[in-house]
């Protein structure tokens, strides 16, 4: 089974990484890290890299396809590769997938067209301009389309997934298996419950940081 990943420049890695950690542990799962070109991509932080070990050529039908998110999306928004796979290995995927902004490239793809979706709460303007309908839910399944929320719902929408191939109690196993109990120090994560003033601070700082990766 394979599960292809995309990669690109400014990824954030949690998008990737978490629900990598689940679906690795699927019975049959080969995950593939494909990029437009081969080769290292650092995340959105500067701070690490991912590798991208083939092309997106040497996968077009995958099973899975999970597209992660990042301030990186915002520069594959118009046409190119990636968005042209995606139509295409969509049109075959037994899952199509998505994690935080990643959903705005499937919606770039036309693939959320009139479809409930979700992304990082940030984003849902963007969602609902690329013709999705845009909810706050953590983990939204839409027959074979399942988006997730931001960043860490990345691990909430693998387990998801892993329920729907490998059955509930299997999927048990593998949250137990990672330890997934999240136990937040605080009750800030969502906009519904952080401090407003905590939210006005973050959309400003996101503000900033795309007027700077789109400035290069």
């Amino acid at each position: 089974m394979d599960i292809a990943i995309p990669l690109f420049d400014r990824i954030t890695a949690l998008d990737a990484i978490g629900p990598y950690e689940v679906l690795s542990r699927l019975p049959g799962a080969r995950i593939r890290w494909v990029a437009i070109t081969p080769g290292p991509y650092r995340t959105d932080n500067r701070q690490l890299t991912l590798m991208a070990d083939e092309p997106l050529s040497a996968v077009p039908h995958p099973e899975i396809i999970m597209v992660p998110g990042g301030f990186g999306t915002r520069a594959l928004m118009t046409p190119n590769p990636l968005l042209d796979w995606l139509r295409a290995a969509h049109e075959t995927s037994q899952w199509t997938t998505s994690v935080c902004t990643g959903s705005l490239l499937l919606g770039a793809a036309g693939i959320l067209r009139g479809l409930e979706a979700t992304t990082h709460w940030a984003a849902h303007e963007q969602l609902a301009e690329l013709g999705a309908k845009p909810t706050l839910k953590r983990v939204v399944e839409q027959g074979k389309v399942i988006t997730a929320a931001g960043v860490s719902s990345g691990i909430d929408m693998g387990l998801t997934l892993a329920a729907r191939i490998a059955g509930e109690e299997f999927a048990q196993t593998i949250q137990l298996g990672i330890e997934y109990d999240p136990q937040p120090p605080f009750h800030a994560g969502s906009p519904q419950t952080a401090p407003p003033h905590v939210v006005a601070a973050l959309r400003e700082r996101t503000r900033a940081r795309l007027e700077s990766v789109a400035r290069g």
